[in-house]
């Protein structure tokens, strides 16, 4: 059985993502090596093998984590005691923030996504679907109040807030100009504008 913490108490699959988002980030998944990455994080092949299957696995972790964590704050906004315009403006925000501070893994996933299984292709493609009709129905239930516009079909709009979330990638740079708070803040309050009745 592989030791699960080395050192330093970082637990082996957690030393394993780091190292694999680095080597990603750095020269690309298809030109990094299981050698290149074990060697990073200082374990075996077999320690690779115990807690992911395959390579593969290793890149759908990369995007799974940052995506569940992203699904977890939603649902948190999504529920919340507030006004629906408050709870989507929040949601919007923090799908931004949270992109943006996992910036490498979002930029390796939409790089990369073409080199999954088609079996984890699907399951990724099913979890983010359900995000964006999470989002989606946040929109719809402010449509039903009155709250938004109707003008625009709610798929429009999260495809719309979402195309800006996946373009970050492309532009931001965390020595620019703008905090990540307030990028997060410009694209919400874009997409509260465009939503008003």
């Amino acid at each position: 059985m592989p030791r699960t913490t080395d050192g330093d108490g970082t637990p082996v699959p957690q030393r394993l993502l780091a190292a694999a988002t680095r080597l990603f980030a750095e020269q690309g998944y298809d030109r990094t090596s299981v050698q290149e990455i074990v060697e990073a994080a200082g374990v075996t092949k077999g320690a690779l093998y115990h807690y992911f299957g395959s390579k593969d696995d290793l890149l759908h972790e990369v995007y799974a984590r940052v995506l569940r964590l992203q699904q977890e704050r939603l649902d948190m906004y999504a529920n919340a005691d507030e006004p629906v315009a408050e709870r989507l403006r929040d949601a919007a925000a923090d799908v931004v923030v949270t992109t943006i501070e996992n910036l490498d893994d979002a930029s390796i996933f939409f790089r990369s996504m073409h080199h999954l299984s088609p079996e984890k292709n699907k399951q990724v493609r099913a979890e983010r679907r359900r995000y964006h009709e999470r989002f989606r129905a946040l929109v719809e239930e402010g449509q039903k109040e009155g709250v938004f516009s109707t003008a625009t079909p709610a798929d429009l709009v999260v495809d719309y807030h979402f195309g800006s979330v996946h373009h970050l990638s492309t532009w931001y740079r965390p020595d620019g100009p703008l905090t990540p708070q307030q990028v997060a803040d410009h694209l919400a309050d874009l997409l509260l504008r465009a939503l008003r009745p």
